[in-house]
């Protein structure tokens, strides 16, 4: 892949929004007019103004499984790693092995805290032989800049947080890629692998085009300068116009990514539990030193007390976050739910949580305390969805 050089030379000041205007509380993404003159229903999630919804969040859902769908992602951050000690320091900072990750490729990875808590789970691409860029979940973006700046000693490498250099914009669904197609002129979209990037000129414009996703679809995340995200918008939608496209908020995001198993920092992941509860120790590279290693290998010996799981009520109503599992015989709490909604896709309600090791087995039979009834459940395999064979892997 060639080399991208960031959308502005300098960065803003941080009381300044991605428009470069004053900074309002909540931020304002650069396509907030965008949102408004759609009709979206907005909320503040993690500091910034996100649409929930522009309609129905249940048409949205479907959409993304049945056509594509258009979200504005710009609050998530940018964290930007150069040097000739770049990927020495990412695989002392995480527990992943970045080094090993192909120039114009990605790798999802977590960032731990000594105690092998996760700070944050990561999407890290490799632009440049010695050019990373680390793209951290809003409400985080502040813990994993300060903490790749702190890991960052000893090596030559520079952390900057670039959030303000970039807009994201995303199209989720099996038509991504035919209107992917119509608007990339450099970009052989076919060719591009799943978690890959490379630089393309979207409707005239220079951005970065991935392969990736938080939907369990086949789907494109768009990054490009803030001033030109209006435009991009703009021509997505218009080439999207045959194919069913519809823009889509927060609301749909959460049920889709609850479908496809995928997990959420601050309900499945927190700093109080590790990977391995997560059921994601496969993340986890244990023969190189890293931050939080000994007590990740600690825990993997030991083997996690609790695991994620996934649960499917017997009956119609949802298991919310937050809710007691029970004992279905005594109703002792032993355990929690993290997730939970009523699925568009399957037609019931799903729900993740944290049950006891020897309560995690497929086919188990627990109970959610749901307003004060005790629902029966039954946990199942992760995910609950997967999309059809012959989709792009």
């Amino acid at each position: 892949m060639s080399a991208v050089a960031s959308p502005t030379a300098a960065h803003p000041s941080p009381e300044r929004d991605q428009a470069g205007h004053d900074q309002p509380s909540p931020r304002q993404t650069a396509l907030h007019d965008v949102h408004r003159g759609l009709g979206a229903v907005l909320t503040e999630f993690a500091g910034w103004t996100m649409p929930l919804r522009y309609g129905s969040e249940t048409a949205e859902h479907h959409a993304v499984r049945q056509a594509a769908a258009l979200f504005d992602l710009s609050h998530m951050g940018e964290i930007e790693v150069t040097g000739p000690g770049a990927a020495a320091m990412l695989d002392h900072a995480m527990v992943g092995r970045l080094s090993a990750v192909g120039v114009g490729r990605a790798r999802y990875t977590m960032l731990c805290a000594p105690d092998g808590g996760v700070l944050d789970d990561l999407i890290v691409y490799r632009l440049e032989e010695q050019r990373y860029l680390v793209v951290a979940n809003a409400a985080n973006t502040s813990v994993v800049s300060a903490a790749l700046g702190e890991r960052a000693t000893g090596f030559q490498a520079l952390v900057r947080d670039v959030s303000a250099d970039w807009a994201l914009l995303a199209v989720q669904g099996p038509r991504s890629a035919d209107i992917l197609r119509a608007v990339t002129t450099t970009a052989d979209v076919d060719a591009l692998r799943y978690y890959a990037i490379d630089p393309a000129v979207l409707a005239g414009t220079p951005v970065l085009l991935a392969r990736t996703g938080y939907t369990g679809e086949d789907g494109f995340e768009v990054y490009c300068a803030p001033g030109d995200a209006a435009a991009v918008w703009a021509a997505l939608t218009a080439a999207g116009a045959g194919h069913g496209l519809v823009p889509a908020g927060l609301a749909c995001r959460d049920t889709l990514r609850l479908e496809a198993g995928m997990p959420l920092y601050g309900h499945e992941l927190t700093a109080g539990r590790t990977p391995f509860e997560a059921g994601l120790g496969r993340v986890v590279v244990l023969d190189k030193p890293f931050v939080g290693r000994d007590a990740l290998v600690a825990r993997a010996e030991a083997g996690p007390a609790e695991l994620l799981v996934g649960l499917l009520p017997a009956g119609r109503r949802a298991p919310r976050a937050g809710y007691d599992v029970l004992d279905p015989d005594t109703g002792v709490r032993i355990g929690t739910v993290t997730s939970g909604a009523p699925s568009p896709t399957l037609g019931r309600p799903i729900g993740m949580a944290y049950v006891p090791a020897d309560r995690a087995a497929v086919g188990t039979v627990l109970a959610v305390d749901i307003r004060g009834s005790r629902d029966t459940v039954t946990v199942v395999d992760l995910p609950f969805y997967r999309r059809p064979a012959g989709g792009h892997a």
